[in-house]
This record gives C-alpha cells, sequence and structure tokens, in this order.
C-alpha cells in the first residue's frame, strides 16, 4: 500500500479490492477511478487491445521484479447466472478461443498445451497428497483415466479455465468483459465450454449456444464436454474437501454421477 501511495502521489485514495490474492487495489482521484494489480497476466496488454478486458492504462516493473497494472476502472456489474445463456457470451467466448494473438503469446513464453493426460495426473495427485480415499472419487478417477479423449481433440486454443459468472463483467455502457485471466492456459476449448454449458445454459439450448459460438453439437464433442465437466466436478470436490466445506460437495458430485451414468451409453 505505501509504495502505491509513493507511486501515484498523496492525492490517490488507496484502499484493497478484496479478493483472493489480496494484491489488487482501487485508486482514486476526484473523478479519475483505477483498478491496480500486482503481477497480474502478462497477456493483459493483448487482451486490453482485442476488448476482452478493461484498457490497459499503463505497466511498470518494480526493483524486485514484479510488475504492477492499471486499468481503467468499469463502472458496472457481474452477470447473474441465466445471462450465461445470451449469445453475447457465447461470441466472446468464440473471439478468445480463435484469437491468434493471443495463442501465439501464449506459445512464444513457452506455455504447452494442458493435455487431458496432464490435467488427470494433476487431479490425481492432489487427491492423493489429500489423502482422500473416498471410494466415489476414486471411482470418479478411474473412469476419467479409462475415458481420456486425447484422441477427439483437433485444436488447442488459450482458455480462460475460471468462466465462473463472478468473471463476467457488463459495464455501464453495455460492453461486456471476462476478466481474471490468473490461471489461463493452453487446452481444448472444451475445457472452458463444459462448464458454461453444464453451470448455466439449459441443455435443451447447448446447440443453439453452440452455433452461435460457431460450432456444430456433435456427439464427438458431447463426450469431450462430459469427460472435461467430470475432471471439474473432482476438482470441485477436492477444493471444497480440502476447506471442509462438505455441504458444498453434493453440488458436484451430483452432476458427476449424471455424467458418468450417461457415459455408459456413448464412450462404451
Amino acid at each position: 500500500m505505501k509504495l502505491l501511495e509513493h507511486l501515484l502521489g498523496e492525492e490517490w485514495n488507496i484502499c484493497p479490492a478484496g479478493g483472493a490474492t489480496g494484491e489488487a487495489y482501487i485508486a482514486e482521484n476526484g473523478d479519475q477511478k483505477i483498478f491496480i494489480k500486482r503481477n497480474s497476466s502478462p497477456f493483459l496488454a493483448v487482451l486490453s487491445a482485442e476488448g476482452i478486458v478493461p484498457k490497459l492504462l499503463w505497466t511498470k516493473r518494480l526493483e524486485n521484479g514484479d510488475v504492477l497494472t492499471a486499468q481503467r476502472w468499469i463502472k458496472g456489474r457481474e452477470l447473474k447466472s441465466p445471462e450465461l445463456r445470451q449469445k453475447r457470451v457465447a461470441r466472446l467466448l468464440a473471439k478468445i478461443h480463435r484469437s491468434r494473438e493471443l495463442l501465439d503469446m501464449f506459445t512464444r513464453m513457452g506455455n504447452h498445451p494442458l493435455t487431458p493426460q496432464a490435467l488427470f495426473k494433476e487431479t490425481k495427485s492432489r487427491a492423493v497428497r489429500l489423502q482422500i480415499k473416498d471410494p466415489y472419487i476414486t471411482e470418479a478417477l478411474k473412469w476419467l483415466e479409462k475415458n481420456l479423449p486425447e484422441s477427439r481433440i483437433e485444436e488447442h486454443v488459450v482458455c480462460h479455465a475460471d468462466v465462473n459468472h463472478n468473471n463476467w463483467i457488463i459495464s455501464s455502457e453495455d460492453s461486456l468483459y471476462l476478466i481474471d485471466w490468473d490461471g489461463a492456459t493452453v487446452a481444448d476449448p472444451a475445457l472452458d465450454l463444459a462448464p458454461m454449458l453444464y453451470l448455466y445454459v439449459p441443455e435443451n439450448e447447448w446447440g443453439s449456444w453452440l452455433k452461435e459460438y460457431g460450432v456444430t453439437y456433435t456427439p464427438e464433442l458431447k463426450y469431450r464436454l462430459d469427460w472435461y465437466m467430470a475432471a471439474h466436478c473432482v476438482e470441485s470436490m477436492l477444493w471444497h474437501w480440502q476447506r471442509q466445506e462438505f455441504h458444498d460437495i453434493t453440488k458436484w458430485s451430483d452432476i458427476l454421477t449424471e455424467i458418468i451414468r450417461q457415459s455408459r451409453f456413448h464412450s462404451s
């Protein structure tokens, strides 16, 4: 905080912006208001240039190697869950997944695609570290390993990897943004599409939503969506298990149960 006061000047009023990392701040000076974050995504400039996040105003590298970024403060709100069914959400996600500039930048920085095998290995290792013996999670991990969809993946794109409705912002000027890119990775686009569809779009609308996104809803895509959503469910269960939030596990276990039940008919 003191560092920011020194950099910006005494005329700026700075306060924490909240969030899990504690590295974000809001700075105000009269009518000016900016969002400052320490060590934000290195792809922020590209994301800003493409209108995916609020405008990047400046970047400052500190002596210790940390980087501060300042973005235009957006007066707006988070999208509510039902609003993620909107066509504009599908179009923005498509724009992200088809951004050549983003993919090239990720690739130049040495980011390798997150394969289903790597994701499975990471999830299984986490369960082992947490010493979870729950038979349901054990069976889910066996299902994930048995149904790895690597041979079905035709493309890798830059995925946000946390498309929760809280990360979708609509401004007072009706501009839509997807924020918080710290966990972004290169992967099968189904990594983002699975939670978007399963959590926010009624299944009878998947075909029209995906058409707006720019792809055809096929049995092959459904297979990949199922696999990535199952992996997402297991990861979420482990996350809540680690925090002893057992009441939150039910939601994810119910979705997982349904995916595995359905899969017997189209993955055999």
